[in-house]
């Protein structure tokens, strides 16, 4: 297991970050795609919310901003920071607590708020998720655009979640406040955290109504919540949910990363711009699109303008860290079968959009492969990568009774068993170039270059004073 130590003389510390110069190009629509089906892979403004700048800065200082979390010690930022691509850089986040940035962060906690576990699942990147073609999120996908629900929402509060949420990025931010492990804290540090821990989310002391009050209190947020929302006249109108739209129109503003080689390539009339795409791109990168959509079959799962078909797969990725509570001795993640209650379901997690994916590693629903060609080659062939999987590159911040719960179910050999039982996907034959080539149209062709270099989205200072850094 890898014992993260912080990186010498450096002060943002990213992992697996690829910065390569990328020529103004055009690609072929992918193999397969007839022009006039092509629209369905073209990336335009409809797909996004109209901006709404004082609500987007209302968002971008609450993301920051660690005034919502129990302690106030740790920030959505935290573990969706602008300097690793929108994660951490971790396999597995260290939530409340948890001191230092990225792959520098710590385990030890601070006095009187200690780190109880591991968030069990990667942290996943922010990119493009305010598009529309996104209706479902985390990674079990127990957020979802459901107009039958009174929120119209599926989710995980049920009626209880307000039904004044602009998106689906809105709704997802009322839930990370409510983790115990993420951001309330553990019963006895602050009230917070004692209202999730008695599911108290929505009622007068609950989760959200104390968090408005800490935002009613501070005069700075409510003269933002005035200037960014019609309805909110003084303090008394401002509720969590308000919060909420402000961080979704920030992330869904902030992350929209789609002037790819790929976007250039889908012309509005949906034929091919193929004047001198061959001469703009290296081989490996038209190699490596002809693979992706062709006989490496990646596109099967990984389809659609964001490279997500937007449902679940089972592909036997490794499990590692504490798990969700599931299996006999609690140390399985059953996946989407946590949500429909399938058992068909099981091991199934949400494909994940292919949008800056080489800079947004590690890879897999609890950060396994910390290597993308790992990642590819995994699902080449998952069952001999299950059985062969090598732990020492897993990104864990070290401490010794956390480390003990990481690996108890992938050395079980039964629970490895029922994995790859579960898998789906067959076994491709691809040599050692060919999956450089595929790598190599990921980290070109899917690459926003203005997305590669986030600084301008991290604030001097919150509203709170509390200070930004970790």
């Amino acid at each position: 297991m890898t014992v993260v130590s912080m990186l010498q003389g450096k002060s943002l510390c990213v992992l697996n970050t690829l910065i390569v110069p990328l020529a103004v190009s055009v690609f072929a629509v992918p193999v397969g795609i007839a022009a006039q089906d092509s629209q369905s892979w073209r990336v335009t403004d409809a797909m996004f919310p109209a901006g709404d700048e004082r609500k987007e800065e209302l968002g971008r200082l609450l993301f920051f901003d660690k005034i919502l979390s129990g302690n106030e010690n740790i920030s959505c930022a935290s573990c969706h920071h602008p300097f690793a691509a929108t994660g951490d850089g971790l396999s597995l986040p260290v939530g409340t607590g948890g001191t230092g940035f990225g792959v520098a962060r710590e385990t030890s906690g601070q006095l009187g708020q200690q780190v109880f576990e591991r968030v069990p699942r990667n942290a996943p990147a922010l990119f493009n998720l305010g598009a529309d073609d996104f209706s479902v999120l985390f990674h079990d996908g127990r957020l979802a655009v459901d107009h039958n629900q009174p929120s119209g929402f599926l989710n995980p509060a049920g009626d209880d979640l307000p039904s004044n949420l602009e998106s689906v990025l809105a709704a997802q931010a009322m839930f990370p406040v409510t983790s115990a492990a993420e951001m309330a804290g553990q019963p006895g540090e602050n009230a917070i955290a004692d209202a999730a821990a008695a599911n108290n989310l929505a009622g007068a002391d609950g989760v959200w109504a104390l968090l408005a009050d800490r935002l009613r209190a501070n005069t700075e947020y409510v003269d933002l919540f005035i200037e960014a929302f019609e309805h909110i006249d003084s303090a008394a109108d401002i509720s969590y949910q308000d919060a909420s739209n402000a961080i979704g129109a920030f992330e869904a503003a902030a992350y929209r990363c789609t002037d790819t080689p790929f976007d250039r390539a889908v012309g509005s009339d949906g034929a091919l711009q193929q004047k001198s795409w061959k001469d703009s791109l290296s081989p490996k990168v038209i190699r490596g699109e002809k693979l992706f959509y062709g006989k490496a079959q990646c596109a099967d799962c990984h389809s659609g303008p964001f490279q997500t078909d937007q449902s679940f797969h089972a592909i036997a990725v490794p499990q590692v860290g504490p798990g969700k509570g599931d299996g006999a001795d609690g140390h399985d993640d059953f996946g989407r079968e946590r949500v429909t209650a399938d058992a068909a379901d099981r091991y199934k997690f949400r494909t994940p959009s292919l949008r800056q994916v080489a800079y947004t590693g590690p890879w897999g629903h609890d950060g396994a492969y910390n290597s993308l060609v790992d990642m590819i080659k995994h699902h080449l062939n998952p069952v001999e990568a299950l059985e062969n999987y090598d732990t020492s590159q897993l990104v864990l911040a070290s401490r010794p009774d956390l480390d003990a719960q990481d690996l108890i179910a992938h050395n079980d050999p039964a629970h490895r068993a029922d994995i790859a039982a579960a898998n789906e996907l067959e076994r491709i034959p691809l040599d050692a170039g060919e999956i450089g080539d595929i790598v190599e149209f990921l980290r070109i062709g899917l690459t926003d270059t203005s997305c590669t270099d986030l600084r301008r989205d991290v604030p001097q200072r919150v509203p709170s004073g509390i200070p930004i850094a970790d």
